[in-house]
């Protein structure tokens, strides 16, 4: 019987593709801390990247430990790990949502920058641990969950991110630098989809081409002041548990619970779906033992100082398509980890630009888009479609914010409001229903798919039942409800905060029950 493996040769291709989505979203730890919340470089290499590091050695040698050791039971030396690290959800979410408000409150109360910045990174903290917290017990209650929703709600949902956040977003990237991305562009499509072998990794040999143009063509340059600056960062700094600084920001769970749980939940069921979507690639995993991997690893984060949850990755069938299996995951836990302690981010961005590899996470963005077709029924090809519209309607309420923050809204002097609202409708951009499907949009998608596909099988009570959750959860503002901050619109939690999205899933769910009893006499 064929035994597994610690290392095979596809597994680099799988570390640069799981590296280098870690990569981007430890430069976007770095660019927001120190950008958006003014963080000092002591805070930010001392003490949260370390965490970070931490973290991201425990998950990945924890799945590569699990993927090992299932293979071995089963006899098998074709399992993948499950791919982990930072969630960019919620690391965007806790940034302008918690953080930042924090520390602009407490500016506006008199404190000083450092004050300010230590009860900003204190609620960061408590943010993480308590979606570390909903991540662990979600670990039990998944199961029946996973069973009850259809593969086609579960992919498309994933589907629709993986096309909005991943792909569409490195796309609009290598356009915007098409010497060099769509020279690796077609390195990645020729070396994955055509029947040919480069002599090394494809994913290799797009990285050292990307590189070279990028330095070729300017788009990559030294500066001396940045290099020295990132240089004198470099050295080893272990973290330290934060507990007393958890205790001390006890008092901001509550505030921030609005964002808190809904990310968590997030967490959950975007774990939920990747788990799915790795079975569908050919490997199951148990359900509770591998979300409490991520959720430890999420609250390991929170404790030693970090405030950016870990999580289960999109993109497990994308990486066992490029032969990845159980090295790829044990090396990026390893050197992730290491860079977060040894400071050597600052200087890695200025060497290794992200257009030297973007086209291979956009790569796996269209595998999992693929896959959602692909694993399901034909005749669910229209639930699958529906599934993934949410999902690409908030990135493009992500995208619709950023370019009013660039054009000059969202300021003190020129905050978001319902002003924005009618001149973008005129313009037949109805950015209202955009922020509302940004809101529980994972919930949303899911709700939307299964109805779709319970309309397909004829089985319009369940239909009606997903109709009648999705009211119940608009009424409370968990799906569609937002409302506008000074410079962004966010989730709306209360009591009938939801209404009209609420009326309509009622109307949806009586249209259905009045279609049933049709059915039945037609029957």
């Amino acid at each position: 019987m064929p035994q597994p493996r610690w290392w095979t040769p596809g597994d680099l291709d799988g570390f640069l593709g799981l590296g280098l989505n870690n990569l981007i979203q430890i430069l976007l730890v770095m660019g927001l801390c120190r950008g958006v919340l003014g963080y000092p470089d002591s805070l930010v290499f001392g003490t949260i990247l370390p965490a970070l590091g931490v973290s991201l050695v425990v998950g990945n040698g924890a799945y590569a430990r699990q993927a090992f050791a299932l293979a071995r039971q089963e006899g098998r030396d074709d399992r993948t790990a499950l791919p982990y690290g930072i969630n960019t959800v919620s690391l965007f979410a806790f940034v302008f949502l918690v953080m930042l408000p924090v520390k602009l409150t407490a500016l506006g109360q008199g404190l000083g920058e450092a004050e300010a910045v230590t009860l900003s990174w204190q609620a960061g903290l408590i943010a993480c641990l308590g979606s570390g917290l909903i991540e662990t017990a979600g670990a039990f209650m998944a199961e029946p969950l996973r069973r009850w929703l259809p593969r086609a709600a579960l992919l498309s949902t994933l589907a629709g991110i993986a096309l909005g956040y991943i792909a569409l977003g490195f796309l609009l990237r290598t356009y915007a630098q098409p010497v060099v991305g769509l020279a690796v562009l077609a390195v990645i499509l020729v070396g994955y989809y055509a029947p040919v072998r480069w002599p090394l990794p494809a994913g290799l040999v797009a990285v050292l081409l990307g590189v070279v143009l990028a330095w070729a063509t300017g788009l990559t340059s030294l500066d001396p002041e940045q290099w020295q600056t990132n240089t004198a960062l470099i050295g080893l700094r272990l973290p330290q548990l934060r507990l007393g600084q958890l205790w001390q920001a006890r008092g901001q769970l509550l505030p921030w619970l609005g964002v808190i749980v809904p990310m968590g939940l997030f967490n959950v069921i975007g774990s939920l779906q990747n788990l799915e979507s790795a079975e569908v690639a050919g490997d199951r995993y148990p359900v509770r033992s591998s979300m409490l991997i991520n959720g430890i690893g999420t609250l390991a984060a929170a404790s030693l100082g970090s405030c950016f949850p870990t999580t289960i990755y999109i993109g497990h069938p994308g990486c066992k398509a490029m032969g990845a299996r159980i090295g790829y995951s044990w090396l990026n836990g390893l050197v992730m980890g290491a860079a977060c302690l040894l400071g050597l981010f600052g200087v890695i961005g200025q060497l290794v630009p992200i257009e030297a590899g973007m086209a291979i996470v956009l790569y796996i963005g269209l595998v999992i888009a693929a896959q959602a077709f692909q694993a399901t029924p034909r005749r669910h090809a229209p639930a699958v479609a529906l599934g993934m519209l949410p999902g690409l309607a908030g990135w493009g309420a992500l995208m619709l914010k950023a370019g009013l923050r660039a054009g000059g809204s969202g300021t003190a002097a020129n905050p978001f409001g319902p002003a924005l609202l009618q001149p973008l409708a005129q313009a037949d951009v109805w950015a209202a229903g955009a922020f509302a499907l940004e809101q529980g949009q994972i919930v949303a998608a899911m709700l939307l798919a299964s109805m779709l596909v319970y309309l397909i099988e004829a089985r319009l009570l369940a239909a009606a039942a997903c109709a009648g959750i999705a009211a119940v959860l608009a009424w409370f503002g968990v799906i569609h409800a937002w409302q506008f901050t000074s410079a962004d619109t966010v989730v709306h939690l209360g009591w009938g905060v939801g209404g009209p999205w609420a009326l309509g899933y009622g109307a949806m769910a009586l249209v259905f029950l009045a279609a049933r009893g049709s059915l039945r006499r037609q029957s």
